[in-house]
């Protein structure tokens, strides 16, 4: 018996900014064909047309995907994901909350462009202050909760990830542990429920807490070394937007660390911060509430506490 096969529903995924970050978030897309077209858009509009160009050039190699460019708000209608890499960028000796005036000015102008394009998107944020702008992502676009997001600490996460590996000589895709709260200084580690195939850390016999301690210290300063040493990261997170993007078109019900409105997440309410989040084609499902220690409850907290001051600065 043949079966017909399902038709496949085309998919648009806007990028504004077309910048380092931008700019590979749409090459991982393209290579990993999560989405059938792609909109480069960018005030610099010779800059969007010449990473738009050079992607074309490369659809021999990766099959048929449409990339268009320009810098018009209106290449984001019929965008199923508008993802938001646009704004000024850390520099070495910067921290992610230092381009917070700038930055909260530039969402306040584009992020009501975008809805009143496309009011039925999802929007996907990745600038910094991710949290800060997350938060007025929301607000301004007037959106529901589960459409609008940040790219949170799923990168955090996978570097979390990768020097636990290293560390216990195990793949990265076999460690379970997460970075949570803010995408910056005030995140922390899930020590508690950290664990290689169901074997918490503090079991294994390796496990030394020095070297733990160590671990997290080198992952909450990855992006500034990385900053330092090149002058911006972009590889890594360009991949996890790819990874989200995926998630979301392929309705995947995958979980990710993302930054999300919380309600009460551990007393943590009315901030926008990363916790665990079942992620599909209606954008967030669901926020999965880890089991957090008292310490752990704590950290949540005063990261919340951070982030709202910040917000409420503005």
């Amino acid at each position: 018996m043949v079966t017909a096969m399902k038709h496949k529903k085309s998919s648009k995924v806007a990028i504004i900014g077309a910048g380092f970050v931008g700019s590979t978030a749409a090459y991982a897309i393209l290579i990993e064909k999560a989405a059938s077209e792609i909109a480069l858009i960018d005030i610099n509009k010779e800059k969007a047309e010449g990473e738009a160009m050079d992607l074309r050039h490369s659809l021999q190699f990766k099959g048929n995907v449409r990339v268009n460019f320009g810098d018009d708000y209106g290449l984001c209608k019929d965008a199923d994901i508008v993802v938001i890499t646009a704004g000024k960028h850390t520099k070495p000796g910067q921290s992610r909350l230092d381009v917070i005036k700038e930055n909260s000015a530039l969402f306040k102008k584009m992020v009501p462009q975008i809805a009143k394009h496309n009011k039925n998107c999802i929007i996907l944020v990745v600038s910094n202050p991710l949290d800060v702008l997350t938060y007025l992502a929301l607000k301004y676009s007037k959106f529901p909760k589960s459409r609008v997001f940040g790219s949170g600490t799923i990168l955090d996460t996978s570097r979390f990830r990768y020097l636990l590996g290293d560390y216990f000589e195990v793949s990265p895709t076999s460690v379970h542990a997460y970075i949570l709260g803010e995408h910056g200084d005030s995140s922390f580690p899930v020590w508690s429920t950290a664990n290689i195939a169901g074997i918490k850390l503090k079991d294994l016999k390796k496990f030394n807490k020095k070297a733990m301690d160590e671990i997290y210290k080198e992952t909450k300063n990855a992006a500034y070394e990385v900053i330092a040493k090149k002058g911006a990261t972009y590889y890594a997170i360009g991949l996890a937007v790819s990874r989200i993007v995926s998630a979301i078109l392929s309705d995947q019900n995958r979980v990710l660390a993302l930054s999300t409105y919380l309600d009460d997440y551990h007393g943590a309410r009315d901030v926008c911060l990363s916790v665990p989040c079942v992620v599909n084609r209606s954008g967030i499902k669901e926020q999965l509430k880890l089991p957090l220690n008292s310490l752990e409850k704590k950290q949540l907290r005063e990261s919340a506490s951070i982030i709202k001051g910040l917000i409420k600065g503005l």
